[in-house]
């Protein structure tokens, strides 16, 4: 479990193929660290797989690889990096699996230095679960939901998050790793089994 509070950006050492999965090798340098951990990696929670100095390596399966940017990055690119939480750890954000459900792309960017609004396209399918003034993930990062336009959305990022994390940095077109809210899933789930579409 996560909160969507990240501790701090990493880059990319390298990625290599191997069976059935790639490795990610993040250069990340973080007291504690231990094989078999789970960190966040823009929002996707990943098993370390082997820690050496200064470098972490991942496995990355071709499903996670195809659901989320993960498959999208290169050496030297940025990435946003949250531990899991500890037991009497402080919650300051919200409740993150770290299960991405899908992308949602960059599609315009408004303000300035001080204060940057997205806005965003959700896949339909997840567009359900996006409320005004509810949270939402990207990349790993807990924002609240600004406003909804149909499929469309928009976030608010204060100064503190543009230094923090890579938000600030993506171009138009960016598919963000998008983790829909677990409360706003679980009640609109609830009641589509409740009522279920009738068939004509």
């Amino acid at each position: 479990m996560f909160t969507g509070i990240v501790e701090k950006t990493a880059a990319v050492a390298s990625i290599a193929d191997g069976p059935g999965f790639k490795q990610l090798i993040v250069l990340l340098d973080l007291d504690g660290l231990k094989t078999g951990q789970s960190i966040a990696i823009n929002g996707v929670c990943l098993t370390i797989a082997e820690v050496s100095p200064y470098e972490v390596i991942f496995e990355v399966v071709k499903e996670t690889l195809e659901k989320t940017n993960l498959g999208t990055l290169g050496v030297g690119d940025l990435v946003n990096i949250e531990r899991a939480m500890k037991v009497g750890d402080r919650f300051d954000g919200h409740f993150v699996q770290g299960h991405v459900d899908g992308t949602a792309n960059l599609m315009d960017i408004g303000g300035g230095e001080e204060e940057r609004r997205l806005t965003l396209e959700a896949p339909f399918a997840l567009a359900k679960y996006i409320v005004p003034k509810g949270s939402v993930t990207l990349d790993g990062v807990s924002l609240t939901i600004a406003a909804v336009r149909g499929n469309m959305f928009e976030v608010v990022l204060i100064p503190t998050t543009l230094g923090v994390t890579t938000l600030g940095k993506k171009n138009i077109g960016w598919p963000f790793n998008l983790e829909t809210d677990i409360v706003s899933k679980t009640i609109v789930s609830w009641l589509e089994r409740q009522h279920p579409p009738v068939s004509t």
